[in-house]
């Protein structure tokens, strides 16, 4: 099935909900105008269906393979590869100093979910690569930087993130790979990695491996975490490529979806390694990049949905089956004109374009987080962004899960069938509320650090956000201010839930933690459907200025869908938090 990349939402998103104004006006992004924008996502949507969303299903049935010591992808991934480094893609957000072209991660991001919706399996290299160049940037010295990182921001190299071991998953107290000093002053890195997404391929010319390890006499536990940099092939001081390091792949993992992306056992056996920041400080810093990761995650749930969605609204509206239940004919008709294939079809595309309404607003955040011109404003950026990670990666993903799920649905008996497509979505989805980070351990992010560690003081200041946004929707529109209503109670919802949680004491918190992902998945339909009620404002000024009426009847449309059908969802999340405790401490298991 074609896919066709939804610029049009997303450019209304970055122009209406990202704070595009205040971003706007960043020194770094002081020449991007919104046209930038819609140029380039119009000609990477375009790059993306012609070029990688073809390769999805062929990629899922060849899968990818070790054959005699080498990674074998699917037909086709190689050359693709290579047009998507050639014509610049991998730099979009990234700066400018390492050959990046400096735009807003709202850009960045949407660019992020049209790959990832063209072939999800596909996109895993190029966003671990973010990912290893957020690290970098963050902790990299001056030296490491000069050499790895433009060839990463070109994508010519490619990055990894090396932390589950075999007895150290979610636990990375249990890592046990050795770094031992030399006395020029690299590392000798042993052990072996587990669960490497392109952790060996031959698309790029090298992949840069940053390694969680220890050494020898480090401090037990997170403490004694260094990072490590760990070239596939080591580099030259000229930066030509020298001799092979010793990482090898052991294996290639079967899985149950995303099969064309190569997950690798790594074998360190004495690599040469180079530190980075400082002893014992790993953790810090692959936060950063876990971070990163986290959130492009939730791109990746907000990107199978929109495939999946996709999919399904075609099918609807080409399968013909029986006659419409109000009688006003006889002969069959396409399923989309039955009430409860538009049900499904709605709830698949709410929970798509509120999720995405949210990153986009998160990635705003993000943006004055780093570059807004006061401190203060810094710091309110930075705990709304913090805030709002966890909810992108956690209600996101779920959702995407749920979406394919209901496209699978939408397609009745063939959707069960792996020829028409709608099962790999499904199976691809289901990856995502497990990568980098279950959703209880997004949930325990937010619970801990971001709702009990600040009594709550972030969380009280996004619900008084949602309050403005309210006291603006009850003086619009019949429409408006029903949805003012409906997020209004929402919001009650949300405000019981902290007051709860932040009232709870030192004894309490397996109740606290317990709570934890309904809480989030309360936290995400609010804040998402706060941005719905936004775009439905933005909306209905944009109609009243006559500017493309029928995608703005849409998204109005989708947004009372939202406020009627999802955010009364947030009254039972509210209930499991509030009164589910007891009988989950009594559960017998």
């Amino acid at each position: 099935m074609s896919f066709d990349a939804p610029v049009k939402d997303m450019l209304f998103n970055i122009a209406h909900l990202s704070r595009w104004a205040e971003v706007s006006g960043l020194a770094p992004y002081a020449s991007v105008e919104l046209e930038d924008a819609a140029a380039v996502l119009e000609e990477f949507g375009r790059f993306c269906a012609e070029e990688i969303a073809p390769l999805n299903a062929p990629g899922d049935q060849a899968g990818s393979h070790l054959r005699d010591g080498r990674v074998q992808l699917p037909d086709g991934f190689a050359e693709a590869y290579q047009k998507f480094v050639e014509m610049g893609w991998q730099s979009l957000p990234h700066p400018g100093d390492f050959g990046g072209q400096d735009l807003p991660r709202a850009v960045g991001a949407a660019a992020t979910e049209v790959l990832n919706a063209a072939n999800l399996s596909f996109a895993l290299c190029p966003l671990l690569t973010d990912g290893a160049i957020e690290a970098l940037l963050t902790a990299g010295d001056s030296a490491t930087k000069a050499t790895y990182l433009e060839n990463l921001v070109s994508g010519k190299w490619t990055g990894t993130m090396n932390l589950t071991e075999p007895q150290a998953g979610s636990d990375l107290a249990l890592v046990r790979s050795r770094a031992e000093v030399q006395d020029d002053g690299t590392y000798r890195i042993s052990g072996t990695k587990i669960f490497i997404t392109y952790g060996e391929h031959e698309m790029a010319e090298n992949i840069v491996h940053l390694v969680l390890a220890r050494t020898p006499d480090a401090p037990v536990g997170v403490k004694g975490i260094s990072l490590f940099l760990v070239p596939k092939f080591l580099v030259n001081a000229d930066g030509s490529l020298g001799s092979r390091n010793s990482v090898t792949c052991q294996s290639v993992e079967h899985k149950l979806g995303i099969k064309a992306s190569p997950t690798a056992v790594l074998e360190f056996d004495g690599a040469t390694g180079f530190l980075i920041g400082e002893e014992n400080a790993g953790l810090t810093y692959m936060f950063e990049m876990m971070n990163s990761a986290r959130y492009a995650v939730g791109l990746q749930g907000i990107a199978v949905g929109e495939r999946a969605y996709q999919q399904a609204l075609a099918y609807a509206r080409e399968r013909v089956q029986s006659a419409p239940v109000d009688g006003s004919t006889r002969e069959a008709v396409t399923i989309i004109h039955h009430p409860d294939v538009r049900r499904l079809l709605m709830r698949m595309r709410a929970l798509t374009e509120g999720a995405r309404a949210m990153a986009t607003y998160a990635a705003g955040c993000q943006d004055l987080a780093r570059h807004a011109t006061t401190p203060e404003a810094r710091a309110e950026a930075k705990a709304l962004s913090e805030f709002l990670t966890p909810l992108v990666k956690g209600f996101s993903t779920e959702n995407g899960v749920e979406v394919a799920s209901l496209g699978v649905q939408v397609h009745g008996g063939m959707g069960f069938i792996e020829e028409t497509g709608a099962a790999q979505h499904y199976r691809d989805a289901r990856i995502l509320p497990i990568y980098e980070g279950t959703t209880a351990i997004q949930a325990n992010d937010l619970v801990g650090r971001k709702t009990l560690r600040d009594g709550g003081a972030t969380a009280r200041h996004i619900s008084a956000l949602i309050g403005e946004t309210e006291a603006t929707l009850q003086q619009g529109s019949p429409q408006a201010q029903a949805m003012g209503s409906r997020l209004s109670a929402a919001r009650g919802a949300f405000d019981a839930v902290v007051t709860h949680l932040t009232g709870l004491g030192k004894d309490q918190m397996a109740a606290a933690f317990g709570a934890g992902v309904p809480y989030l998945m309360l936290a995400g339909n609010l804040v998402s459907g706060w941005q719905m009620a936004r775009a439905l404002l933005a909306a209905e000024a944009a109609l009243s200025r006559g500017e493309d009426p029928a995608f703005m009847e849409a998204k109005i449309a989708t947004a009372r869908f939202y406020g009627a059908h999802l955010l009364c969802e947030t009254e039972v999340q509210r209930a499991r938090c509030l009164e589910g405790a007891e009988s989950l401490a009594a559960a017998l298991l």
